[in-house]
């Protein structure tokens, strides 16, 4: 397809804009965006007159992403870690030329409802708090991953690996922190930890920006789309001020 950008460099959508109803439009999506996302797709349903059934989202971490990816699985729209995307584009499975950033992500701390917080507004309060605790808990994503490397550079591997518990996924080990008991801490992205806090978790805050961590989300069309105009169509409406602002209040800087 000749210059697929042209079609982010169209008219921009604004609110209340009539778009035509779109064909079915399959993604593939980090769970980090899943907040942020749920409601765009419902503002995009509207704005085109999609039926709910024809919009398919299959969340995952980054590295489960990279896995389906990896084993052949094709989506209209990939929204993943831009190392992921990176490696999608070495691998032709997606126009480069579509990618757009959708906004960047920190690493959250967060504790169960109801219990004393404690202070991680530096490294070294972190440190404490983490010794104190009696359980640690992370996930396996983009945020696990950076989670064990913090705390190699702090010198608490062993700690981690006495007092860690480790969990698939941002819901896992935020469910697992309002189910437990004791002095737990954990740690996940801040958008998922934040689609908990009426549920039984609090979020404590970002980690110090001293030692802050972000990921950054990009969403692409796939070579292999099934229904590469409904992607175009997706990806215009997800470039456009009303997603953005959608995004910026889950916590998608």
């Amino acid at each position: 397809m000749a210059d697929m950008r042209r079609f982010l460099c169209g008219a921009i959508l604004v609110t209340g804009a009539v778009m035509a109803p779109s064909a079915e439009v399959e993604i593939m999506s980090a769970g980090a965006v899943e907040a942020g996302l749920a409601t765009i797709l419902e503002q995009y349903r509207r704005a085109t007159g999609t039926p709910l059934e024809a919009v398919q989202v299959a969340f995952g971490t980054g590295p489960q992403l990279a896995e389906r990816l990896a084993a052949g699985m094709v989506a209209d729209v990939l929204i993943a870690p831009a190392a992921v995307i990176d490696q999608a584009v070495r691998d032709r499975l997606v126009y480069a030329e579509t990618k757009m950033e959708v906004g960047r992500v920190g690493v959250g701390v967060t504790v169960r409802a109801g219990v004393r917080s404690p202070d991680i507004t530096t490294a070294e309060a972190l440190r404490q708090a983490v010794m104190n605790a009696d359980t640690i808990i992370y996930n396996q994503g983009s945020t696990g991953l950076y989670v064990e490397r913090l705390f190699d550079q702090m010198g608490l591997a062993a700690l981690l690996k006495a007092k860690g518990q480790r969990y698939v996924n941002g819901a896992e080990v935020v469910e697992r922190i309002i189910s437990g008991q004791g002095n737990e801490i954990g740690f996940g992205a801040i958008t998922e930890i934040r689609m908990y806090e009426t549920k039984g978790a609090t979020l404590i805050g970002p980690l110090p920006a001293a030692i802050q961590n972000y990921t950054t989300y990009v969403a692409v069309m796939m070579t292999a789309a099934p229904s590469p105009e409904a992607a175009m169509d997706f990806l215009r409406y997800l470039a456009s001020p009303v997603a953005k602002r959608i995004l910026a209040a889950t916590g998608v800087e």
